[in-house]
């Protein structure tokens, strides 16, 4: 079991930046591959970008392939969202979340068993 709790999200203008937390408690986060998910109003929850449990690959989704940077820290039991370049159409709920190990990259929320409580980006034009 693990429990995710993001940080960092607030009200900033196009072009700005912000880094998103997704801290882990309960076991170690080493084990875990973590994807970012987000929720804007009224639309379904997409998929971000996520990080493999060996911390060497990534993805992301075409939206914000360039602008976004997905970090861990298995000391801090941390993984990062780095999004440059916001842009208003990046608003939205942004969610954590974590599943144990896993051969590959998980698109889908379907495929992780834990969920942070979210933390919302607002992104002004």
């Amino acid at each position: 079991q693990v429990h995710l709790v993001e940080s960092g999200g607030g009200l900033v203008q196009a072009g700005d930046s912000l880094r998103l937390s997704c801290a882990a408690s309960g076991r170690p986060f080493g084990a875990y591959t973590v994807g970012w998910f987000r929720q804007a109003p009224g639309r379904e929850r997409e998929f971000v970008g996520a990080i493999r449990w060996t911390g060497a690959s990534t993805d992301y989704a075409d939206s914000v392939k360039g602008r976004f940077t997905i970090s861990r820290d298995d000391v801090k039991n941390s993984v990062y969202l780095q999004m440059n370049s916001l842009q208003p159409e990046d608003t939205a709920v942004y969610y954590c979340a974590a599943r144990i190990g896993g051969g590959s990259i998980y698109y889908t929320q379907y495929d992780y068993s834990y969920w942070g409580q979210g933390t919302q980006v607002t992104v002004s034009s």
